[in-house]
């Protein structure tokens, strides 16, 4: 679905002659859970994501399998019990930068205001960031916090000391022209 949306989005955009389109090409995601007995923190490299700077409707989809732990079990723990990534493969974000003009060179504070699909639930979410634009490309930057039971992510009582009920999740997106 989320890939039928991101092609879909992709054509409407192209037939917009005066649209400046970008396409990410390096983005990492991160989250860390800060829990008493132990930190976990994990990376994605695999996002994909297309942004319009004129509307500034952006789009984002990341594959859950490819995050990177330091210890695999954690990996695989994850995957099999707690983004059950097999039946969530992805998720994803769909929706506006707010505060962001593209005429403006440099740094500015933005938000995006969207849906937000996690572990098979959308939530609308206001995400604030950091929007560079520059001669090579924009740079998108946002840190915020998901409480993992506003996405019916469970975690077991036994572990309630090894994972936080939310955790931070940092964003960096470079796009570069269509």
């Amino acid at each position: 679905m989320c890939r039928q949306f991101l092609l879909v989005w992709l054509g409407v955009v192209a037939l917009s002659a005066q649209a400046q389109q970008y396409v990410l090409s390096e983005g990492v995601i991160t989250f860390f859970s800060e829990a008493t007995l132990e930190n976990i923190k994990a990376e994605n490299k695999s996002t994909t994501s297309v942004f319009d700077a004129t509307s500034g409707e952006i789009a984002f989809a990341i594959p859950n399998n490819q995050f990177q732990f330091e210890k695999k079990l954690m990996q695989q723990h994850f995957n099999e019990k707690y983004m059950e990534s097999e039946k969530y493969p992805r998720s994803t974000f769909s929706g506006r930068l707010e505060g962001f003009d593209v005429s403006k060179l440099g740094e500015q504070r933005v938000k995006a205001i969207g849906k937000l699909l996690i572990h098979g639930v959308t939530q609308s979410v206001e995400i604030p960031g950091v929007i560079e634009v520059g001669p090579q490309g924009i740079i998108m930057k946002s840190v915020f916090m998901i409480k993992l039971a506003d996405y019916k992510i469970k975690i077991p009582q036994i572990l309630w000391q090894n994972i936080a009920e939310q955790v931070e999740v940092t964003a960096n997106f470079i796009y570069k022209p269509r």
